[in-house]
C-alpha cells in the first residue's frame, strides 16, 4: 500500500533520538521558565531579590544559554532538514521580536537567542563539509578559544587572557552589524545573542558531537528516567514561544486578579 509505504520510509529517514538530549533539554527549558519568572518578578512587578540582580543570577542565566547553544550544536550532526529546521527558528525569533516590539517596545527583544539559533543552523549548511576534515578535538579547543576571545565583543574590544585590545566604532554601525556583535550607540534588547560571540560555543557543540559519534561513545545518551522532561525538549521551540506569554498571564492575575495580597 502506498501509504504504507511511505511510513516506513519516512521512519527510516528520521534520526536516530537520544533522550538524554530530550531530557537534558527539557531540564533547561524548565530552569528557563524559573528565570523568566523571577525576572518579571524582579524588573515588571517590582519584587527586589538582590541576589538575582548579582553573581548568582548571572551564573544561572548563563548556565541555562551555554546549555541552549551547546545541545543544538551538538543535536545538528545528527538532524536533517537542516534548512527547514533552521528558517523555522530563525522565523520564530522574528517573530519574538515582532511581538515585542508591538506589545512591550520597553522590552524588545532583537537578536535574541532563537534568532542567534537559527542563523547558527543555517550558516553551518554551507560550512558542514569542510568542518567536518578538521580534527573534532582540534575544533572543540579552537571554537572555545574564540568564544571566550569574542565575549567582550559588543562592548568594543576583544580579551585576550584579560587583556582588552579596543576594536574600531566604525565596526557598530546598524542593525546588521548588531546582529553580527557590533552594536551601535542606542541599540537595545533585553535578549541579546550576537552571532559572532555566541557561534563558535554551537561550534563546540557540533564538534563535540562529532568526537563521541567517532568514538563510538553515543549510546550513553540513550535512555531517560520518565517521560517528561524528553518530551518537553522535543517541544522545546512551542515551550519557548508561549512560556512567556503563560507565565506573564499568571503573574498578572496574581498581582492584579485580588489573588496577590
Amino acid at each position: 500500500m502506498i501509504w504504507l509505504s511511505w511510513i516506513r520510509k519516512h521512519w527510516r529517514n528520521m534520526p536516530e533520538r537520544y533522550e538524554k538530549l530530550d531530557g537534558f533539554r527539557g531540564v533547561t527549558m524548565l530552569s528557563m521558565a524559573a528565570y523568566h519568572t523571577l525576572w518579571d518578578l524582579n524588573y515588571m512587578y517590582g519584587v527586589p531579590m538582590h541576589w538575582y540582580q548579582a553573581m548568582p543570577g548571572f551564573l544561572w542565566e548563563r548556565s541555562i544559554c551555554v546549555s541552549f547553544i551547546l545541545l543544538s550544536g551538538f543535536c545538528w550532526p545528527l538532524g536533517h532538514r537542516h534548512l527547514v529546521r533552521g528558517l523555522t527558528v530563525f522565523a520564530a525569533g522574528a517573530l519574538v521580536s515582532a511581538v515585542t516590539f508591538l506589545a512591550m517596545p520597553e522590552n524588545i527583544v532583537l537578536f535574541g537567542v532563537l534568532t542567534l539559533l537559527g542563523s547558527c543552523m543555517l550558516l553551518l549548511i554551507p560550512m558542514d563539509r569542510a568542518l567536518r576534515k578538521l580534527p573534532p578535538l582540534a575544533g572543540i579547543l579552537c571554537s572555545l578559544v574564540l568564544f571566550f576571545l569574542l565575549q567582550e565583543l559588543q562592548r568594543g574590544y576583544l580579551n585576550v587572557f584579560g587583556l582588552q585590545i579596543p576594536l574600531s566604532r566604525q565596526l557598530y554601525r546598524n542593525l546588521f552589524t548588531a546582529w553580527l556583535g557590533f552594536p551601535p550607540d542606542g541599540f537595545y534588547s533585553v535578549d541579546y545573542f550576537p552571532l559572532l560571540t555566541w557561534f563558535p560555543l554551537f561550534l563546540a557543540g557540533y564538534f563535540l558531537s562529532l568526537l563521541l559519534q567517532a568514538k563510538n561513545a553515543m549510546e550513553w545518551l540513550r535512555g531517560w528516567p520518565g517521560k517528561f522532561f524528553p518530551w518537553l525538549g522535543r517541544h522545546s521551540l512551542i515551550f519557548y514561544l508561549l512560556h512567556q506569554v503563560v507565565i506573564y498571564l499568571i503573574l498578572e492575575i496574581i498581582f492584579f486578579g485580588r489573588i496577590y495580597g
